[in-house]
Order: structure tokens, then C-alpha cells, then sequence
């Protein structure tokens, strides 16, 4: 009997603690999956890791350099040491956080091009579009950026 009552008084203290812990909100995880910037020169997987959403270039248009007949590498990164990284799995998103609302903040974006990183925010307009908006400082100055979801069969 005595072991019931310890049963049940454990059953009823976990249950307290779960009414205090916030609710999960799973719609984060739709921005899971491979998505297309709008220039068409990459295509970006993104993958959740802990409680947050990086982004990783997994497809090139142009993945050679025809200067050199090697893979394109990040020339333009900052950090002397990563400047022969291939660009093909190279994170350009990293950090994000789900806010609800189809929206994921507190992250940063990558751009090869120039070699820089921008403070971004990520908006989900419908299942397959996103509005990336990369920017220094406050997010009215900046650019947006629209993003198409690449279909699995391609």
C-alpha cells in the first residue's frame, strides 16, 4: 500500500511540474527542409540542432571554379584559416530561435559573396516561401530576401 501511495504522489508532483514548464510549439520545425535563395545559385538545407535552426549550402549551381577546375571555396571569409573551406557546406544560417507565429529570430546570416555575417529574422509567408531579412543594426535597415522550397524530387 505504502509503495501505491509513493506511486501516486509521483504521478501527481510530475504532472504539477509539467503544468509549469511552457508548451512546445512543434510549428518551429516546418522551416525544416531545403529551401532556395532567391539569386538560384545554392539551395540551403536547414536542420534543427538542440532547440535552434542552422541552414548549410547543399547544392551549388556553379560548383566548380572554372579558374581552377577545384570546388568554389569561401574566398571572401573574413578568417584567413576557413578562406579554403569548399562553399558547399558552408552554414550561412545559424542560431535561430522559433518565436511562434511563424517567425525564428536571434540568428545570423552568411553571405560568401562579400564574406560578411547580418543579424537576421526569418518569416514563413506560406509553407514553401520564407522572407529572409539579413541586417546591421535594426531590421528596417536591411534586405529581404525570398526563399522558395525546393521540392524533394529535385
Amino acid at each position: 500500500m505504502r509503495k501505491y501511495i509513493y506511486a501516486m504522489l509521483l504521478v501527481m508532483f510530475t504532472g504539477m511540474l509539467m503544468s509549469f514548464m511552457p508548451a512546445q510549439d512543434a510549428g518551429g520545425d516546418r522551416l525544416l527542409g531545403v529551401w532556395e535563395p532567391g539569386s538560384g545559385k545554392a539551395r540551403v538545407k536547414v536542420e534543427k540542432i538542440g532547440a535552434k535552426y542552422y541552414g548549410k549550402i547543399v547544392w551549388l549551381k556553379e560548383p566548380i571554379d572554372p579558374a581552377t577546375g577545384q570546388p568554389k571555396l569561401d574566398k571572401k571569409n573574413p578568417d584567413k584559416n576557413l578562406q579554403t573551406a569548399p562553399l558547399k557546406g558552408i552554414r550561412l544560417l545559424r542560431d535561430f530561435n522559433y518565436k511562434g507565429g511563424d517567425k525564428w529570430a536571434d540568428g545570423t546570416i552568411y553571405d560568401p559573396e562579400n564574406g560578411k555575417t547580418y543579424s537576421c529574422n526569418i518569416k514563413m509567408t506560406n509553407i514553401n516561401t520564407l522572407d529572409i531579412r539579413g541586417y546591421i543594426g535594426v531590421s528596417a535597415i536591411g534586405r529581404t530576401d525570398v526563399w522558395k522550397r525546393v521540392e524533394a524530387s529535385k
